[in-house]
């Protein structure tokens, strides 16, 4: 989890009451849940919003997710601009982009350069830690 301060903080306590362990291990871990793990958003096709299961903000919309082939649910770009921020993530050998709600701090996944027009960015998202609010 990114160690910032952040508009939504709640002690490890409330965390662990309001999330579910997986959603627990990915967002305030920076776990990762496998690829095409059923019920993750990947094959989501309606139109609507996915938000943070964490404190409830849009970070996502579906207007700007595309089928990757990775398994995750993956966007061109966040839903707006801040809503989402990102760090170094040093677990591997080679560095790579964390991105974590702006709001909580939830770890949600990585952004890789790999994307479609028009941004040539790839948001790779966990699907657990996801809440799709479907339109109309």
């Amino acid at each position: 989890m990114a160690k910032e301060a952040f508009p939504v903080t709640l002690t490890d306590a409330e965390w662990r009451a309001k999330l579910t362990p997986e959603q627990y291990r990915i967002a305030r871990q920076e776990g990762t849940e496998r690829a095409f793990t059923p019920g993750n958003f990947e094959g989501e096709k309606r139109a609507g919003d996915y938000a943070c299961v964490g404190c409830g903000t849009v970070l996502w919309r579906s207007e700007d997710k595309f089928d990757s082939g990775t398994g995750w649910p993956s966007f061109v770009r966040p839903a707006a601009e801040g809503a989402v921020a990102t760090k170094t993530d040093w677990k591997l050998v080679l560095p790579r982009t964390e991105c974590h709600c702006a709001t909580c701090g939830a770890h949600m996944g990585h952004v890789f350069p790999d994307g479609p027009a028009p941004t040539g960015q790839r948001w790779c998202i966990n699907g657990a830690v996801l809440d799709f609010k479907p339109k109309g």
